[in-house]
């Protein structure tokens, strides 16, 4: 069975991108593994501290290379990608060998692909991603869902996502299992 390895790009306890993930987690349900990556503690990228390999940037590139897909549900942060998130992403595409900066990364080659959660800025930052996942070499599956957060969400911290929302997630999850049978 393959695994897919969830990024939740916020990082707050419940969020709503998290409950996103579950629902998207309950579709892959029977059809892959799915894990969610632990990148709290990776430190804000500087080459300064590439060697020796700290383990929380170890333990990340590690999960990320184990898994067959990696697939990020992000929040909009001003019409664009969270910088925890980005950070990530920085870490994970620098070669694994500093000998050879443009040999693989941890991230090199793997089957990628983005949800959105916001109140608005979906295309902008999804347009981001477009640009991003496949410059570091991924294989990015462009089968983008992009929600917005009900109304009472902000009050009850429950997330409410639509039938048609669901029937997208369902049919990017299907997107993501055809990649890895490619």
């Amino acid at each position: 069975m393959k695994s897919i390895l969830f990024v939740v790009g916020s990082l707050r306890e419940g969020s709503f991108n998290l409950q996103m993930a579950q629902a998207a987690k309950k579709i892959l349900a029977g059809k892959a593994q799915v894990s969610y990556l632990d990148y709290s503690q990776v430190p804000i990228f500087n080459q300064d501290l590439e060697t020796p390999v700290l383990p929380a940037v170890a333990e990340v590139r590690k999960a990320i290379q184990e898994a067959d897909a990696v697939w990020i549900f992000s929040p909009v942060y001003n019409f664009s990608i969270p910088g925890p998130v980005k950070n990530l992403l920085d870490w994970a595409s620098r070669a694994v060998d500093l000998a050879d900066p443009s040999g693989p990364s941890a991230i090199d080659s793997k089957v990628t692909t983005v949800s959105l959660l916001a109140n608005g800025g979906h295309e902008q930052a999804a347009d981001i991603y477009r640009a991003l996942l496949p410059f570091i070499r991924t294989n990015f599956v462009d089968q983008v869902t992009a929600s917005r957060i009900n109304d009472e969400a902000w009050a009850t911290g429950e997330l409410t996502l639509s039938d048609d929302i669901l029937e997208e997630l369902g049919k990017q999850a299907e997107a993501v299992l055809s990649a890895l049978k490619g």
